[in-house]
């Protein structure tokens, strides 16, 4: 394309891209004038107006958040078909007042050839064209001619050209979206259907979280009756990894997402201590659901040893042990959690003692009715009841078979008397990753557990509630809506859980019982069983997409692959595989691969997109020396970035043993240079990130500087090949022990 031609391509798409935002700003603006006229609503007095009134506010709040994000590179390309029609592409559809379309949404069937037509299989495509866009103003153009047949057409024959653009750009601690460069074996697992458990294999650099997240954007455009009351759930290796993606649904005009680590899976309980693999692996043993049931029956449905007797007024009644299992086993038949099915197993005890004090009374409970209200109001017939049948919160329960081992021996046989040791510790304790896996177990045994104060406030909200329906009740009645459909109850509900939250995205993440629409998994290759049981009781309907590398895995890849991996969902699963990795340069992928298969983990085999000269350092350093030569290196890597990125530019990791971590971090606090390249700028990411292995997992650096590799790699295969493919341009291993081969200076 001649300077000219490109200059008049460029002027041509900037006024259609001059259009597509005054199409956007229209839509601002119309929202918000909505917006302002409910805001501004008076006279309203009734519960039932004000919650319609927030409602639509919430509603039209999110309409004007999605617009926004989306602001950035609105008009992705542009497809000419061989019949004549020209299609632009972008972030979401738009259209013009008489709803003809003027910007196809990426996501709609019609925009699938701007990602998988090639010029062997054009699929009716003249031009491919790629727009650049920098705020409002067009950039550049790219042309790619897959129709020859077409005519003659003054054509860039770039395709490659914006992906690369892309891998190009220095890393600034947020991932991108791809939205532009999808590649075609991605794009066809972007649109794979949403039903069933479809599991994404990827090498480093393939794309793999970003495909998940394109995809979950994808799933709530073609499947939004599905999704819109239900949402997406996000499930993560870490909150760094979180705050890593946490731009690109938005940016997609998405925010129906949850997005969670495991160690914050359960609303109000947070992971923030650590423990050995071993001690996690041990607690992610699927036998913890056997053992789970069998704490809640062993410690909590205690048995009654010998018969009782009860003073309730001038009466002393008999509780006898016959009595107390007849209880359990009715309460155990409702098929209720432990919790809930108290209630049964109390009123039948409480119905043989008030037969009782009727009987002294010498009169019957038809006769006398307050007899049973005196028996249950009693204290101690109440604290007797009790303790054959405690109510439980989850972790009140594991701290306790954690703080005495007498109880955790009786519910955990399976395990031996060393692994029972290694669990005993203190109450009160950081609750670990682990913990979260089993507390949410137990919170399925146990069902809803309500503290006194919680019980009083339960009781004030369903008060509210039943005045909410009997308003709407009146209300439906006098307009005549409804029509047996949708009843006052219903409607009440609903309009009070959007008055506690505009937001399916809030309540999701508040309610622990919540099941989603479709859950993604990313880093999946590292979850446990029990894990894996969080995972499915979020979403029975087992819509999933789960992302991954079993060659990432710390222990190395299993035996019988993803389907092993999974149990008991493994039977549900399609398997598709990303197969070029973008990100990593091909001379570091081709290293760590020969390192891992060199100890007897082969990796599967990713083909790299490019190449990177001197992209790889070996430099050695004496043990006492290791700090100081690591600090070395990250000035020479900062310097790297400032000389071909620019002043500032790009990010280095320090990737490091698990072992050295702690000596490592202080030792670099202490030079002021590092601390403060180590420091975050409001929202930055800092230049300079110290991490393990395992905190590094789905992240990205410009440059990587990886401390004792042979250390890295007897923490577990999947470690050392983690740490080795994070940069998209350098890796230098320093190292003062000899190098795993076939590493070589």
């Amino acid at each position: 394309m001649s300077e000219t031609a490109l200059a008049r391509a460029i002027a041509a798409e900037q006024e259609f891209v001059d259009l597509a935002y005054g199409l956007l700003d229209a839509q601002s603006t119309a929202y918000r004038e909505r917006l302002h006229a409910v805001r501004t609503m008076t006279g309203l007095e009734s519960p039932g107006e004000l919650t319609e009134r927030d409602s639509f506010a919430a509603h039209y709040e999110d309409a004007l958040s999605r617009l926004a994000h989306v602001e950035n590179r609105l008009v992705l390309g542009r497809l000419d078909t061989t019949d004549g029609e020209t299609r632009h592409i972008g972030r979401i559809g738009l259209a013009h007042d008489n709803q003809d379309i003027a910007l196809l949404d990426w996501r709609a069937p019609q925009a699938v050839p701007f990602y998988q037509a090639t010029a062997a299989h054009p699929g009716g495509v003249a031009l491919r064209r790629h727009i650049a866009t920098r705020l409002r103003k067009v950039t550049g153009v790219e042309d790619e001619l897959l129709d020859v047949s077409a005519g003659t057409r003054e054509a860039n024959l770039t395709g490659e050209g914006a992906l690369m653009s892309a891998l190009k750009a220095a890393r600034n601690g947020k991932m991108g979206d791809i939205v532009a460069t999808i590649q075609a074996e991605q794009d066809r697992v972007i649109r794979a259907p949403g039903s069933g458990v479809l599991v994404v294999q990827g090498g480093p650099g393939t794309g793999k979280t970003a495909v998940a997240l394109h995809r979950a954007a994808y799933l709530l455009y073609a499947e939004r009756g599905r999704l819109a009351r239900s949402g997406v759930l996000v499930v993560g290796p870490s909150r760094r990894f979180l705050a890593y993606i946490d731009q690109v649904l938005p940016s997609l005009g998405e925010s129906d997402v949850v997005s969670v680590t495991l160690g914050t899976l359960v609303p109000g309980l947070s992971a923030k201590g650590t423990e050995r693999a071993a001690l996690a692996r041990l607690k992610g043993r699927a036998v913890w659901r056997k053992i789970c049931r069998r704490a809640v029956r062993e410690i909590l449905e205690r048995p009654l040893e010998a018969t009782v007797r009860l003073k309730v007024g001038s009466a002393t009644l008999r509780l006898r042990p016959d009595h107390v299992r007849a209880a359990q086993e009715v309460a155990r038949e409702t098929g209720k959690p432990h919790n809930l099915a108290r209630d049964a197993y109390a009123r039948h005890l409480v119905r043989i003692l008030a037969r009782q004090a009727a009987k002294a009374a010498k009169t019957t409970l038809e006769d006398s009715p307050w007899i049973t209200a005196d028996v249950a109001g009693n204290v101690n017939v109440r604290r007797e009841v009790n303790l054959h049948w405690l109510p439980s919160s989850p972790l009140d329960l594991l701290e306790r078979m954690w703080a005495r081992p007498h109880l955790l021996a009786r519910a955990a046989k399976e395990l031996t008397p060393d692994e029972r040791a290694s669990l005993v510790r203190e109450r009160g304790s950081a609750l670990t990753i682990g913990d979260i896996a089993l507390i949410d177990e137990l919170a399925d045994v146990l069902g809803p557990y309500l503290s006194p104060r919680e019980r009083a406030l339960e009781t004030a909200r369903k008060a509210e509630r039943e005045q909410l329906s009997a308003y709407v009740g009146e209300t439906m009645s006098r307009m005549s809506l409804g029509g047996g459909i949708v009843s006052a109850a219903d409607f009440a509900e609903r309009q009070s859980a959007r008055a506690v939250s505009g937001s399916i995205a809030d309540q999701a993440a508040a309610d622990r019982r919540w099941t989603y629409g479709h859950v993604v998994v990313d880093e999946a290759q590292e979850l446990t069983p029990m894990q894996w049981e969080m995972i499915m009781r979020r979403c029975p309907s087992r819509s999933m997409t789960i992302v991954g590398d079993l060659d990432q895995r710390q222990s190395g890849a299993p035996e019988g692959g993803w389907r092993a991996l999974l149990g008991r969902l493994g039977t549900h699963v399609e398997e598709r595989e990303l197969t070029v990795s973008y990100r990593t340069p091909g001379e570091i992928l081709r290293q760590a691969a020969g390192v891992l298969g060199a100890a007897g983990a082969p990796v599967r085999p990713v083909r790299a997109a490019r190449e990177e000269k001197d992209c790889l350092r070996m430099i050695p350093s004496g043990r006492d020396g290791l700090c100081a030569r690591l600090a070395q290196a990250v000035a020479e890597e900062t310097s790297w970035l400032d000389a071909n990125l620019g002043d500032g530019a790009g990010l280095v990791a320090v990737i490091v043993p698990e072992s050295l971590a702690a000596e490592l971090r202080q030792a670099f606090a202490a030079d002021p240079s590092l601390a403060s390249a180590m420091k975050s700028v409001r929202d930055a990411a800092p230049r300079v990130s110290m991490l393990t292995a395992r905190q590094s997992k789905g992240l990205e650096y410009d440059c990587v500087v990886l401390a004792e590799p042979d250390a890295l790699l007897a923490e577990g295969p999947g470690a050392l090949y983690v740490a080795m493919t994070r940069p998209t341009r350098r890796l230098a291993l320093v190292h003062s022990r000899p190098l795993p081969a076939p590493l070589v200076h």
